[in-house]
C-alpha cells in the first residue's frame, strides 16, 4: 500500500503462468488500474521472467515502456518444503520516462510459500511505490480515460455466474 489513506494505483487480479522443461514459459495477467482492467501476456525465459513481462505489456499504455528491474531477490524464510520464501523486487523507471518520472528505485517485498506468487505480487508492489510518487500521480487514470475506462463510465467491474455456460478452456492459449 503506497499512502494508508488511498488504494494502491494498480490492483492484480489474477494471473496465470505455464513454465516447464521442454515448453516456452508463458503467462498471462490482469491488472486493476484507474478505471479500467488491463490485461498482457507474454513469453519468458521462466515463470517469473514471463509473468514479469505479461505486467510490462499489460501496463505499457500507463507506464510507457517496462520498468527497468534492478534487483530480485529470493531467501528462504525456513527449512522444508513449506517454508515461505521473501521476494524482493527494485525497479527504476521505463528508460526515457520524462521529466521527474525518470528517477528514482522502488522497491516491493511479499512472502509466501508461494515464490511465483510472491514474485509478481512484489513486482506490482514496487510498481505501486514508483505510481504512489508524486511525479507519477495520476497516470493510471488518465490512461484509463484515455482509452475510455470502463464502458458507460463506471469504476467497478461487477461479474455473474452463468449456469448454461459451457466450460471454458484456459489451456488453449498456453497450447499455440
Amino acid at each position: 500500500m503506497t499512502d494508508p489513506g488511498r488504494p494502491d494505483p494498480i490492483r492484480l487480479d489474477r494471473w496465470t503462468v505455464t513454465s516447464g522443461s521442454n515448453v516456452v514459459s508463458r503467462a498471462a495477467v490482469v491488472l486493476h488500474a484507474g478505471s479500467r482492467d488491463w490485461q498482457g501476456s507474454a513469453e519468458g525465459t521462466g515463470a517469473v521472467d514471463a509473468l514479469l513481462r505479461a505486467v510490462d505489456t499489460a501496463l505499457v499504455d500507463i507506464l510507457g515502456g517496462s520498468p527497468v528491474l534492478l534487483a530480485y531477490d529470493v531467501h528462504a524464510l525456513a527449512e522444508g518444503p513449506a517454508a515461505e520464501g521473501r521476494v524482493s523486487v527494485r525497479i527504476g523507471p521505463p528508460a526515457g520516462a520524462p521529466g521527474d518520472r525518470s528517477g528514482g528505485t522502488f522497491s516491493g517485498e511479499v512472502a509466501s510459500a508461494n515464490t511465483i506468487a510472491a514474485s509478481v505480487e512484489a513486482y506490482v508492489e514496487a510498481l505501486n511505490a514508483m505510481l504512489g510518487a508524486e511525479a507519477w500521480s495520476g497516470v493510471a487514470d488518465a490512461a484509463a480515460s484515455a482509452l475510455g475506462g470502463m464502458p458507460g463510465g463506471e469504476t467497478t467491474v461487477t461479474a455473474e455466474f452463468d449456469d448454461e455456460a459451457r466450460p471454458i478452456d484456459t489451456t488453449e492459449w498456453f497450447n499455440r
